[in-house]
């Protein structure tokens, strides 16, 4: 890990992943537009997945893998979809169908969720099952009536979560095959309305081709955390979250932001300490090398420099924690106070762990039950009030030169 002042901070901290359209990525989503399931199989098997099925799984392959898992296991994932579905329901309570009267027409909006959804759960260095908890329990929250759940080499404890959840559809299908399969359809699986999940570079680059022909939650880059600590903090704790964000892959990174070198020193040598015993080692290790501690002068700089940063968990280990924790306006989700680990988030106690990276939290919160239902609006204009409403618009219209536009507000008053 680079420790570093403020002063010598380069651009390479604030450094964003561009997601470039990939030109293979292109040709395997236009390949499996006209062909289907044949190079669904083809892509599957050339990319290491083996020789996969492209119909979803039978309730009898659902219920012996869950057999598969260990009944703890079974307990904790069930721990956490309660966890996740209470804090859905409380989001979604949160909002409401209105109507109201404005110059004597009557406005208003319906709250309506998406019919389809498809739950993309990355397999690739490990088995992901709260991926899977924290994509489809929102969208079964909200009400979407068809949740479908992809993932490659989909592992019992994956197709476990994905059930219990209370997926409609699982399929064992990854990488860009499985974006376009759910984009597109084909001769087993239907299309579907929006995609959310996270992924690698390839399926981001998918996400973004396909959007506009589906919706998409947002384009998610390699893992990251900052974490804003002072002496109050544990530096071992802190060593241990930065850890465990790097772990996640090699491009993942961790941010530090401390207030004198002595802490950030004590933060790499236990975290250097706790590597040498890491079962991950060879893929948090090459993270870490890439990640940074910044030294700054004042609560006032650290705050800037999060906000400017906008990562996507953000960890506050400082005094009065909840008290300063407004002043932070760019994050995908934050954790306050030393015993609010990010694992926590990842795992079970109840917010969603697909988050904005790459700075997108300047402009988008994380996967919710929001990201799950339209809000429609209506109105009834009514004949006593029509006059000045025509009025207004034909005036509007006369100055744009949209003159049908005069014409149908002016012929319901002539």
């Amino acid at each position: 890990m680079k420790i570093i002042d403020l002063k010598n901070l380069d651009e390479s901290f604030f450094s964003k992943i561009e997601f470039e359209n990939i030109d293979f990525t292109l040709q395997i989503i236009e390949d499996v537009r006209k062909n289907g399931n044949k190079a669904i199989k083809e892509y599957s098997k050339k990319f290491g997945d083996g020789d996969i099925s492209c119909s979803k799984l039978s309730e009898e392959e659902i219920n012996n893998a869950v057999k598969k898992v260990d009944e703890k296991i079974i307990e904790t994932i069930k721990f956490a979809i309660k966890n996740v579905k209470e804090f859905a329901l409380a989001q979604l309570s949160s909002i409401k169908e209105i109507e109201t009267n404005i110059n004597g027409n009557i406005l208003g909006q319906r709250i309506i969720p998406i019919e389809s959804a498809g739950c993309y759960i990355p397999g690739g260095n490990y088995p992901l099952p709260s991926s899977a908890i924290m994509t489809v329990v929102p969208a079964k929250t909200a009400g979407v009536k068809r949740v479908i759940a992809m993932s490659p080499k989909i592992q019992p404890v994956t197709i476990a979560a994905a059930s219990l959840a209370g997926a409609d559809e699982i399929y064992g299908i990854g990488g860009v095959q499985a974006i376009a399969a759910m984009a597109y359809g084909s001769e087993t699986i239907q299309k579907v309305n929006k995609i959310v999940g996270p992924g690698n570079k390839f399926v981001t680059s998918a996400k973004k081709q396909v959007f506009g022909t589906c919706g998409i939650d947002f384009l998610a880059g390699p893992s990251e955390v900052l974490i804003i600590a002072d002496e109050s903090a544990n530096p071992d704790f802190v060593a241990a979250d930065i850890l465990a964000q790097c772990e996640h892959d090699k491009d993942a990174r961790a941010f530090l932001i401390c207030f004198n070198h002595n802490f950030a020193n004590q933060v790499d040598k236990k975290a250097l300490e706790f590597l040498k015993n890491l079962q991950t080692k060879s893929i948090a290790e090459v993270s870490y090398s890439k990640s940074f501690a910044v030294v700054v002068n004042s609560l006032e700089e650290a705050i800037r420099l999060s906000n400017e940063k906008a990562p996507e968990h953000l960890e506050l280990c400082i005094e009065n924690a909840k008290n300063i924790s407004n002043k932070f306006s760019n994050y995908g989700s934050m954790f306050i106070g030393n015993y609010s680990a990010e694992v926590f988030g990842d795992y079970v106690s109840g917010t969603n762990h697909t988050l904005p990276t790459n700075q997108v939290a300047k402009y988008s919160g994380g996967l919710s039950v929001f990201d799950f239902i339209k809000i429609q609006t209506y109105q009834i204009i009514q004949k006593n009030s029509l006059e000045q409403t025509a009025h207004n618009a034909s005036i509007l219209a006369q100055q744009e030169g949209l003159l049908a536009h005069k014409l149908a507000s002016d012929i319901r008053i002539s």
